[in-house]
């Protein structure tokens, strides 16, 4: 097979191809680069997709970002993400590719939802506002690929990830989501004699943490699937924002207190996904445990971290 990976340059993306070369190793895997081709650009991106011709596509391209850089600037996180995603669909459906596998995302549920999250409750409200813009986007573009999955038969497979977490993992602080910047604020706190660390919200948020070779690994099993409904792909596991905070502190012995600033928001309550469908339909089950991934991010970034402060902030 020839196999695109639309992102595959990125975190998950660099993880997803990993994980291709062993399902698939006799596969052409091609990751276009941004130099190559705009995404959000339709001409340009259907060319693309017509001159690589490939049987399957995934697509994981997104705008992404941490809660601050979704409220600053929620028009950009919108657009992008619409664009890279109906592109990418009908770059799909117009190249002749037998498979799209879409990558979704849990912002996309509805603030106040059941936990765990059950597909089906997918369109029963808005997303939390502070991600509202790209939840809903993602959650359009995925509805989008249904319809193009009824009257044009493209088989399709969307898929719901939770927060990613794992070695890779962007530490910018101004794109950065919660794991990676919670490291890097303590380690910097500590070697700078800080004793206090400050906290947005007031810690009560839950999340699902899934590593981000578990997530890669169910989106090249979405290859052989063939159910086109969301399908939730999560650790199964639920972890409070203040049990995140205690647990990394003690594991990178910060003896300092953490002050709680609920004037900052807290973000969605609560997150949890029901992943049964994804072990019926996608023979997925997380199989890296939070302490074990946890230990590879932070030595991964200890390792890697003087390189990382020397490259230039990117802005969107």
């Amino acid at each position: 097979m020839k196999i695109l990976v639309t992102g595959g340059a990125g975190f998950l993306g660099k993880k997803v191809v990993e994980e291709l070369t062993i399902q698939y190793p006799e596969s052409e895997i091609i990751v276009p680069r941004s130099s190559e081709v705009d995404l959000r650009e339709r001409n340009e991106a259907l060319d693309y997709f017509a001159k690589t011709n490939a049987d399957v596509v995934i697509g994981i391209a997104a705008r992404l970002g941490g809660i601050g850089d979704n409220r600053k600037n929620p028009a950009f996180y919108f657009y992008d993400n619409m664009m890279i995603g109906m592109n990418t669909i009908d770059g799909a459906r117009l190249s002749g590719a037998s498979k799209l596998v879409l990558i979704g995302t849990v912002c996309s549920y509805p603030k106040i939802t059941p936990v765990p999250f059950k597909e089906e409750d997918l369109w029963n409200g808005y997303p939390e506002a502070t991600n509202g813009a790209y939840g809903i986007s993602k959650k359009a573009v995925a509805e989008y690929a249904l319809a193009v999955n009824q009257q044009f038969g493209l088989p399709v497979v969307n898929l719901l990830l939770t927060n990613l977490y794992g070695p890779g993992d962007d530490f910018r602080e101004e794109t950065s989501h919660v794991i990676p910047a919670l490291i890097k604020k303590i380690l910097d706190a500590k070697r700078q004699g800080i004793n206090q660390i400050t906290a947005w919200g007031d810690g009560s948020p839950t999340r699902d943490f899934m590593h981000v070779r578990d997530a890669a690994k169910g989106i090249v099993n979405a290859i052989r699937c063939d159910y086109s409904q969301p399908i939730n792909l999560g650790s199964g596991q639920e972890v409070s924002i203040k049990e995140l905070y205690d647990f990394l502190c003690k594991y990178l012995n910060f003896e300092g207190t953490v002050f709680w600033d609920s004037s900052y928001p807290n973000g969605q309550p609560k997150r949890l996904l029901d992943i049964s469908k994804a072990k019926e339909y996608l023979d997925f089950e997380p199989s890296i445990s939070f302490e074990a991934g946890i230990n590879e991010t932070i030595q991964w970034y200890i390792n890697n971290e003087e390189h990382l402060n020397s490259l230039s902030p990117k802005h969107g």
